[in-house]
Order: C-alpha cells, then structure tokens, then sequence
C-alpha cells in the first residue's frame, strides 16, 4: 500500500476580469523581452489577440506570431510550427487559446528546448531537462491545460492521441480571464464545459493513492497519484460550479457571472486531474477522438456516464456525494439510488447543452468498436487510474453502450 501522495500545479496563477493586460508586467518580472505567441485564427478574429498584443506593446516585448493552430493538435502542425520557429530569438512561449493552442504551445517548448522528433517524448517523465518557460491564456473553460503537466497531440499514422506528460511542462504563468471566453460560441462552450466536469468526476472517483498500483520505474515518473485529499476537496468545487453554470453559460454567452464560474471550475478540476488522474474515460477518448475527429470534451462528455455505470460497483459512495454536488435531490434514496443519480444528471446536462450522446451520432461504425477497445488497453497511465479493472471486452461492452 503506498503511503504518500504529491500534489503541483503552475508556477503560478493570475485568475480574473483583464488579468491578460497583466502579460507584459508579468514577462517584464521575469526579466524577459522577447516572445513567441501561438494562437489560432478563431482567437485573432475574436478580437482575443490584440488584447494580449496590447499589453506586449506597451511593455516593449518583442513578439512574433504563429497563428495557425488547429483543433487536436497533430504532429505535422507541431513539426511545422517548429519549423517556423527554430531560428527565432525568443525567452518565453504564450499560448493564446483553447486548450489544442496551449498543448501546442507545450509541445513548441519541448521541441525548442530539446530538438526532435517529437514522439521521443511521448510518456511519462521523459523530458531530459527544464523547457523554455510557458505563459498559458486560455480562452475557453475547459481541458486545464493551463495548469496542467500534459501536451496531447494527434498521431494521424497511428490514427491514435498521445501525450507527453512531465511536470516540468507545466506553464510557468497562467492568466485566466474569464472576459476572454465570453465570445466562445455555445457549441464550443458546451464541449469545453462537459469536459471541466469529466475532469473532475475522473479525478473524484480515480482510485485511491493508496492503492494505485506502479512498479518501481513508474513510481519515480508517474504523475498522477490517485485520488487524494486535496484533489477531492478541488474535485468537488468544481462539479458544483459546472453544475450551477454550465447550462447559463452556454445559453447566455455574455453571463458573465456563469462566464467567470465555469472558468474557475476549470483551473479546479484541472488541477485536481492533473495530479489525481483521469480514468477510463479519458483513456478510451483516446481512440475514440482519432476515430471520429469530434471535439475532445464532447467525446468525454458522451463516454463519462457510461464509464461511471460500469465502475459504479466499487465507488458508489463517491457518486451518490456527487448527485448532490450536481442538485440532485437525494434524500431517502439508497447510495446505489443516489449514485445512479449522478448519471441521470450528467445525461441530462448533456441533452440540454445540445451535444450528442451516442457514438453513432459522431460517425463511429460498429465495427471499429473493437480496434479502439484494443487500442484503449494501451493507454495504461491513464487505465490505472481507473477505479475497476477492464479488460478488452470490458472496454468493447462500454463502447456498445455508449454507441
């Protein structure tokens, strides 16, 4: 049984209204004078950028941009963004963005500091030294890859996500400010913020450090420890504000309250998973986000209620808790009762932020159920989390109902 946990998040974190205008006192701190920024049409056309530009300008950081981010970010737009980059001056990375811009940013950082391939890196605890430094603003609610220790790109060759997961890749700064997810659209909003709630469910229900099975080798790289006190106490935080939001902000886009709220929630789950862990869910998007080249949070979204009905038999008690957090009235009910509350309520959510529940609805055929059930028992870091075992056909039986 192992007897410690540990627990990082960001070198540090400016959270509120206008904290982007503070990106140029922030470099300026840290004795830096030059950038490179990374960031995606959507971001500039939102008007999103200037902001950021603004406060560079006026703090004479010298920039240069590279906007040309994508959704599920692939190796091919890494390697090209390295391309673009390599011979550049520059002290710092920002990463202006969903969490696809920000993952880019990471995996720039690794590429600068360290040279290719990329694939290399691939894995837990496998960066050799210190990345150049990485200032993440996130401009949706959701992946918490700004205070995450985690870059996940695409390998289209092997039709699979992959991650590179080191502590050390986890931004130096994150500025949060809610303003700039006001002009996220609803259907984005919506799939971000089901995937704040994945985080941190995941991270609530993952198995406990005390029992999280690693080897010797995977004790000193492994970075996620299982469930634990501090995440738990984040971990539940952030279910009640997606719970009491979530809906408000994609349906009034200009709520800033709901705005602010869901912003919260991420940097709570994300901090919470980040160390905790994410489970089957996260472990069978994977494959699932390659087949069907849906959004990562609605893919998470669309697979959690599954997940947690099969893994209902051993944390029922951290489910029925859960109902509550999400306003579900349990009084009288069994705690088997009250957790399969907690599903009920995460479908509902679902159908009234307007995504889709079933694979079939995101182009999945039924005969790729298997291959991505297969390919899901490689993603062992994120399996062994899981708070039940599963098998191939213990994956292949989730996949089917969730098709």
């Amino acid at each position: 049984m192992r007897e410690q946990w540990g627990f990082s998040i960001a070198g540090e974190v400016v959270f509120g209204s206008n904290a982007v205008l503070r990106l140029g006192e922030k470099i300026k701190k840290n004795n830096f004078d030059s950038a490179l920024v990374f960031t995606d049409p959507g971001v500039s056309q939102a008007g999103l950028l200037e902001r950021a530009l603004g406060s560079l300008q006026s703090s004479n950081i010298k920039y240069e941009i590279f906007e040309h981010g994508q959704p599920e970010p692939s190796i091919e737009i890494v390697n090209e963004a390295y391309s673009w980059s390599k011979e550049k001056k520059h002290d710092v990375l920002i990463g202006l963005g969903g969490g696809s811009v920000i993952d880019l940013a990471k995996a720039l950082s690794v590429m600068l500091s360290f040279g290719g391939p990329i694939d290399q890196y691939f894995g837990e605890g496998k960066l050799p030294g210190n990345p150049k430094p990485i200032i993440a603003i996130p401009t949706t609610s959701g992946t918490g890859s700004s205070v995450s220790p985690a870059s996940v790109l695409t390998d289209s060759k092997a039709n699979l996500k992959k991650g590179i997961s080191d502590n050390r890749l986890r931004p130096s700064l994150a500025l949060v400010d809610p303003l700039l997810t006001v002009s996220c659209p609803p259907f984005l909003t919506a799939c971000t913020g089901i995937d704040v709630l994945a985080h941190a469910i995941e991270a609530y229900t993952a198995i406990s450090f005390q029992y999280l099975a690693l080897g010797q080798e995977e004790e000193k790289t492994a970075l996620y420890h299982g469930s634990n006190p501090m995440g738990d106490t984040l971990a539940q935080q952030a279910i009640r504000l997606v719970g009491n939001n979530l809906r408000l902000a994609v349906n009034q886009g200009l709520n800033i309250e709901a705005r602010t709220n869901m912003a919260l929630a991420n940097i709570l789950a994300g901090m919470a998973f980040s160390n905790a862990g994410v489970t089957a869910v996260h472990a069978m998007a994977y494959p699932l986000g390659a087949y069907s080249h849906a959004p990562h949070g609605l893919v998470n979204g669309l697979l959690l209620p599954h997940v947690l009905e099969y893994n209902l038999p051993v944390c029922a008690p951290q489910l029925a808790r859960t109902a509550r957090w999400l306003g579900e009235n349990i009084n009288g009910l069994s705690e088997r009762e009250a957790a399969f509350k907690t599903i009920n309520s995460i479908q509902q959510l679902i159908q009234d932020i307007g995504l889709p529940s079933k694979m079939r609805d995101i182009g999945i055929k039924e005969e790729s159920i298997r291959p991505m059930a297969e390919a899901t028992l490689g993603v062992t870091r994120l399996l062994r989390s899981n708070p039940r075992k599963m098998t191939a056909d213990d994956l292949e039986a989730v996949f089917r109902q969730a098709y």
